[in-house]
């Protein structure tokens, strides 16, 4: 079930919006202004966010522009009563997929909805996501529940190999072929080292994930209980 987020500070209309995308099968998220909106996106999965323009605080332009600063690719909707094309152009380029214009009918709000639920499930993830963890590939750069988490190259790829097979025990040869390309005239122990320095930088309570020592066999990730 793909999860929306609706930011609307009008109570009776993000209740609207809400109701009408639960009838259509939508797990849906409503917050009234930029914080709670910056938070949400940073600590949960959505599909697409619908944003309207006229926020107290923080404008729906700011959010976009700060979700894009820390790289989220989440799909985002501006709603406005706002119709000049200078706006529409300052909504784009704050980094919004799209633009709808108050006052709206639902269908036409859901069928944009649901075009960027199609194109985000279409395009290539370089995000890998495990609890409060996140690995961005493109960019190769980690967090924890939105705080960077510093990480050379070689610590990067193996934890994001940890994470994409998450709770799967990984050999030392399978790590070494994995993150180093081959298990020749390399000593095994350098995994050991790595997963050292890996553990020394990752909080398992914060991250909710933790690298767990399969005697005699190797490692593996699990999610805190």
């Amino acid at each position: 079930m793909a999860r929306i987020l609706i930011v609307e500070d009008d109570a009776r209309m993000g209740a609207l919006v809400a109701e009408g995308l639960r009838d259509e099968g939508y797990d849906v998220e409503v917050v009234d202004n930029g914080v709670d909106a910056l938070i949400a996106a940073a600590n949960e999965d959505f599909a697409a966010a619908a944003i309207d323009v006229m926020l107290p605080e923080m404008s729906g332009f700011e959010i976009c522009r700060h979700l894009r600063a820390r790289g989220s690719t989440l799909p985002v909707l501006l709603l406005t009563a706002r119709d000049a094309v200078e706006d529409r152009v300052l909504g784009l380029d704050s980094g919004a997929d799209d633009y709808l214009i108050k006052p709206f009918a639902f269908v036409e709000l859901s069928a944009r909805i649901r075009a960027l639920v199609r194109r985000d499930a279409a395009a290539p993830k370089s995000t890998l996501r495990v609890a409060q963890l996140e690995l961005d590939s493109a960019t190769v750069r980690a967090s924890v529940a939105g705080r960077p988490l510093p990480l050379s190259t070689k610590e990067f790829a193996l934890l994001r190999l940890l994470a994409a097979r998450l709770g799967e025990t990984l050999t030392r040869d399978e790590i070494l072929g994995e993150v180093w390309g081959t298990t020749h005239h390399i000593d095994r122990n350098i995994v050991d080292q790595y997963v050292s320095y890996l553990r020394r930088k990752l909080d398992p309570t914060a991250a909710g994930v933790q690298i767990v020592t399969v005697r005699g066999a190797g490692y593996r990730l699990i999610e805190q209980s």
